[in-house]
This record gives C-alpha cells, sequence and structure tokens, in this order.
C-alpha cells in the first residue's frame, strides 16, 4: 500500500478502537489524548517503510516517509534498511532468497512492532517529558507526511518539521503522563500491525510469520492469493480503501464525541 494509505489505515484503526473502548469498556480519553493517539498511530503506520531508503545527499528516492525531515530522515532510512539486511542475511535459511536490500524484512515483521511500542512506552515511562517531545514530533512528522501528502510534499520538510515541533510542544504541555505516555506505545505499536495487514493484502505480502521456521524458510512471504491481491495505487486502494477509512474514521468520531456533545446540549437547554 501507498504511504497515504497506510497512514489512513492507522488513524482509522485507532479511532475505531478508542470508540470501541469508550462504548463497551467505559474507557474515556481526552479530545487531546484521541487526537495524540491517532497521530502516533498514523505514524507508526508508516514507520515500517522506514527501511526504504534513498540518496541522501542528493534528497532523493526512498519511501515518502523516509523524506519527511529532509536529509535527515534518509539518512535514518540508510541505516534502518543497512540493519534490516544484516539481520535478514545473518538470520536467512538455505531456501530464503538472498537480497541485495533490506525492504520488507525485519521492519515488517510482529517482533519489530512489539519491540518499538515496548521502547517508546519505556522511554515516556523513565524521561517523562522530554522522551514524549521526542516521539510525538518524530510520529507526527510521519503522520503528516502520510495524511497530508500532497500539501507536505508542497510545502517541504522544513514546515512539516515545525508543525510536528508545535505539535510536540503543546502535546508536551497539555498531555497527562498518567494514561498518556503509555498509550503513546501501544499507538506506534498498532500503527506498525496495521501496516503489515495492509502489505499482506498485496501481491508481495511481509513476513509476519517471522522468526517461526516454515519449510526451511525464515522470510517467507506471507499474503493473500494473487487473485485477491490489490494493485498497489491502484482504484481499489485510491478509491474504495481510503473511502472506507475516512466513513469509518467520522463515524468513530461521531461515536466518541457525539454523546458528549448532546448531553452538553441538553443541560444548557434545560438549565
Amino acid at each position: 500500500m501507498m504511504g497515504p494509505s497506510h497512514a489512513l489505515s492507522g488513524a482509522t484503526a485507532w479511532l475505531a478502537g478508542t470508540w470501541a473502548l469508550d462504548h463497551f469498556a467505559g474507557y474515556e480519553q481526552s479530545p487531546l489524548a484521541v487526537a495524540v493517539g491517532t497521530l502516533v498511530c498514523a505514524g507508526g503506520a508508516l514507520l515500517p517503510d522506514l527501511d526504504l531508503s534513498g540518496k541522501v545527499t542528493r534528497n532523493q528516492g526512498g519511501a515518502t516517509v523516509a523524506r519527511t525531515f529532509g536529509v535527515f530522515s534518509l539518512f535514518v532510512a540508510e541505516v534502518i534498511e543497512k540493519v534490516s539486511l544484516g539481520i535478514y542475511t545473518a538470520t536467512r535459511l538455505s531456501r530464503d532468497p538472498r537480497r541485495t536490500n533490506g525492504h520488507r524484512t525485519f521492519t515488517h515483521t510482529l517482533p519489530f512492532a512489539a519491540l518499538i511500542g515496548w521502547g517508546t512506552t519505556w522511554l515516556g515511562g523513565h524521561y517523562g517529558k522530554w522522551a514524549m517531545l521526542g516521539i510525538v514530533f518524530f510520529m507526527a512528522g510521519l503522520a503528516l507526511r502520510g495524511l497530508f501528502d500532497k500539501w507536505a510534499e508542497r510545502a517541504g520538510w522544513v514546515i512539516v518539521t515545525v508543525c510536528s515541533a508545535v505539535i510536540a510542544w503543546f502535546t508536551a504541555a497539555n498531555l497527562p503522563g498518567d494514561r498518556g505516555y503509555p498509550m503513546l506505545g501501544f499507538a506506534v505499536a498498532v500503527g506498525c500491525v496495521v501496516h503489515l495487514f495492509g502489505d499482506m493484502i498485496t501481491s508481495a505480502g511481509v513476513p509476519i510469520l517471522w522468526p517461526v521456521p516454515t519449510g526451511r524458510r525464515l522470510w517467507r512471504m506471507v499474503g493473500v492469493p494473487n487473485g485477491m491481491a490489490i494493485r498497489v495505487g491502484g482504484k481499489v486502494e485510491t478509491i474504495v480503501l481510503r473511502t472506507a477509512f475516512v466513513v469509518i474514521s467520522l463515524l468513530a468520531i461521531a461515536g466518541i464525541f457525539a454523546p458528549g456533545l448532546l448531553q452538553k446540549f441538553e443541560l444548557d437547554t434545560f438549565s
């Protein structure tokens, strides 16, 4: 799937999950917590594609998300791609093909999602607002790049960086640490898992079974049958799926906030 679809699917998953928790478990969140969680989950849904690097010195190539912060994020993507390729090469079995790049390897696994989610939670718990500033800044940048890709392309990475910094500063000043900080780690992990499912419905698939060996292969790409797979950038993805994500998101937002707004309206009317 393309970056905007990944980001939108992450935002949709978080909003739908937030509504379900509120409706069935009575787990309420503030509007800020919902907004930040949605933004971080959208960014998390793009994080696995940082293993697709480009040309750092020319500020070209790579996944769209790798260009979020210009040459800085391209350099990070280069490092992640090389580390992912190294893990693949070191652990591949006899029937795993040789590779020259690390795209869709380690960062496209469930252990990576769990590791990045745990690491985010640990950082927030040990370093508080300073860690949260960096986490929200980075994830907000990815989310802005994905959700508003055409605007981000026109605005350039400097504007995206400034907007991400403002969002991080506002969040640090207003988001409580008790439930807010652990939520960030969960949102990142959920976003990564949603990314995996998004790539599984394409023909390429992802190594979601790693590190479980199957038939002398450790990096078996798992996905839907080719006849059911969607074409990346095709009409099914860009029109059908994105429309469905937007509709579900709007319904979830209405389900989360409309009851409270209606109750406030009734109180104001009869007071």
